[in-house]
């Protein structure tokens, strides 16, 4: 059996990154596309809104789309590879050098490694950063008006009770992980639990020990709307027990999740959605390698043998079905029925040992 050498490695590596590069440039433009048009329809009634910054919140909003994208790209890419070298008979010409299956396969899969690494430890944190990016700037396209934007009707609720009585906030967006909300509705009660007042108002910012809310009106039921600049409210929320009330695991950024969880845990609230993130952006690059093996499993017979379309049919099956093994693993681990290691880790293997043994049936019998 020959070995692979550097220049060759070098070549079948380099054609596979090109080939999951343009998959990965492919999907994100289609995305960019879809995203834009619907933001122009939402957008469209709004005087404040002009082209470059919907475009722009459509760029900041992508990214963490695609995220979600990136296992099915990469095993789209290694099959146009694979396929590719195929039609053009450069597997028959390394097969009859005596390069197995093994030897081609793995610069792809170190490929797979090395842009699974950088999706998580950089991709991922940039991905979460223009979500917020975005955020912000669609709450400077939609205002402040409760409901607008992408949020639905009902917004983000947050129930406070401090030695002043009961304070129920509602937002239609939020910021920063919830530090930041706007476009609010307070209701506000006495110790007592009698009704006080409604409160509207811009903005509004967590900072120690209080809420401090901008562009302020209040209703009462014994005395007309008076408009405030500002309005301090005290409370006893810190930013943990907020941010886990708002935020969603996918948008705390990598290196944040440690910490995040760390304050979550002394604070007393569950950490199983943000233990299987980070979990899951730990086994990124495993799970990349997997599709590359799966994807090989498939692509790797001569094109002049015919059943292309079968095998790539066959490909895509196997990649929604380990999709719809992560989302089972993923709800159980959610829902405390299974341990956030063994969910995020359950696909990458079973996706790796389908591959490795479909390749070895193929390679040695």
């Amino acid at each position: 059996m020959s070995m692979l050498t550097n220049t060759l490695g070098r070549y079948f590596a380099g054609r596979f990154v090109v080939a999951a590069l343009g998959v990965f440039a492919s999907i994100f433009l289609l995305l960019v596309l879809v995203d834009y048009i619907e933001m122009v329809r939402k957008t469209s009634g709004l005087a404040s809104a002009s082209a470059l910054m919907v475009a722009e919140t459509s760029l900041f909003r992508v990214p963490q789309l695609l995220e979600k994208l990136t296992p099915f790209c990469m095993l789209i890419g290694a099959m146009t590879c694979y396929l590719a070298l195929s039609r053009r008979l450069e597997l028959v010409v390394a097969r009859a050098a005596g390069i197995s299956a093994w030897q081609f396969i793995s610069p792809a899969l170190g490929s797979a490694l090395l842009i699974g690494v950088i999706a998580t430890v950089a991709y991922n944190p940039m991905s979460a950063n223009l979500r917020e990016a975005s955020k912000r700037m669609e709450a400077e396209l939609f205002g402040s008006a409760p409901g607008g934007g992408i949020q639905d009707a009902s917004g983000f609720w947050l129930n406070q009770v401090t030695s002043d009585g009961q304070t129920i906030i509602n937002a239609a967006r939020s910021e920063q992980q919830g530090i930041r909300l706007t476009g609010l509705t307070l209701f506000r009660f006495d110790p007592e639990q009698h009704f006080k007042e409604r409160v509207e108002a811009r903005e509004a910012t967590l900072e120690a020990g209080r809420w401090l809310f901008k562009g302020v009106r209040r209703f009462s039921l014994d005395a007309p709307p008076i408009d405030q600049a500002t309005l301090e409210i005290p409370t006893t929320l810190t930013e943990a027990q907020v941010r886990n009330s708002f935020s969603t695991p996918e948008t705390v950024s990598f290196w944040q999740l440690p910490s995040y969880i760390r304050s979550s845990e002394s604070s007393g609230f569950a950490t199983a959605g943000y233990r299987l993130q980070y979990q899951k952006l730990l086994a990124q690059p495993f799970l990349l390698a997997a599709m590359v093996m799966l994807a090989a499993s498939v692509s790797l017979r001569f094109f002049r043998m015919g059943g292309v379309q079968k095998m790539v049919l066959s490909g895509v099956g196997a990649g929604f079905l380990l999709y719809v093994l992560s989302k089972v693993t993923e709800d159980l681990s959610k829902a405390e029925l299974m341990h956030p290691i063994a969910a995020a880790w359950l696909p990458v293997v079973v996706g790796g040992l389908t591959g490795f043994l479909a390749l070895l049936y193929q390679e040695d019998g």
